[in-house]
């Protein structure tokens, strides 16, 4: 059985995991506690990070974008990025801005610090970084707002892995309660759209020890 190497809240992983999900490529989970140094996932991914991906003939793939390029030109059927030249270099600029720009302005200073920071053994919280994160949010929900009201999806025509990469930062943050979706209506509507498609349920059915998602997490429709 083909494997992923993940952790449940990841963006990163979570993205892969949809990438899969909606070529309707099976695949077998496995939680990958990075911070443990497993000699064998090293042997993996010498960077010691997830997602990896291990085919069933021992290919493995480290990193996501690696990941979701790999499974575009190894399943071609349904594309992750458009079928216009346009659609494509917008579907990974987009993917690029979320993996890149949101990340680090968002998902790493409230992610990063409130969850995984402490597992890593990195010392606490930094309160700047999550007032930053709260602060930053709000531009990038009016950006994606502003997307999803003058496209049917955020890189065009049909939904490509900028919305997937978009959806998975998201629903990390969402899963721990840090969304305030009343600041943008149109975000919050592109969201209840991708959340509604299959290939998010097993998201949407993901549940962290320790940690209780708000109610709407797991509603498509809010």
């Amino acid at each position: 059985m083909r494997i992923l190497h993940h952790l449940p809240l990841s963006p990163f992983c979570r993205k892969v995991r949809l990438a899969l999900a909606e070529k309707r490529i099976p695949f077998e989970l496995r939680i990958e506690r990075v911070w443990d140094r497993r000699p064998e996932f090293l042997d993996l991914n010498p960077a010691c990070a997830v997602p990896v991906l291990v085919e069933e003939t021992g290919l493995a793939i480290a990193d996501s974008a690696a990941i979701c390029e790999y499974l575009d030109e190894a399943y071609p059927d349904l594309s992750l990025y458009g079928r216009t030249l346009a659609e494509r270099a917008e579907a990974r600029r987009l993917t690029a801005w979320f993996d890149g720009k949101f990340n680090a302005e968002v998902t790493q200073n409230l992610y990063y610090e409130k969850q995984l920071k402490r597992l890593l053994g990195r010392g606490n919280p930094d309160a700047g970084a999550i007032r930053a994160g709260y602060a930053n949010l709000k531009p990038h929900l009016e950006y994606l707002g502003w997307l999803a009201e003058t496209r049917a999806w955020l890189a065009g025509n049909q939904v490509s892995l900028a919305d997937f990469a978009a959806a998975a930062h998201l629903s990390t943050l969402d899963y721990m309660g840090e969304v305030d979706w009343s600041l943008n209506d149109a975000a919050k509507e592109w969201y209840a759209r991708v959340k509604s498609r299959p290939a998010f349920r097993p998201l949407l059915a993901d549940r962290v020890s320790g940690m209780t998602p708000p109610a709407h997490y797991a509603d498509p429709d809010f």
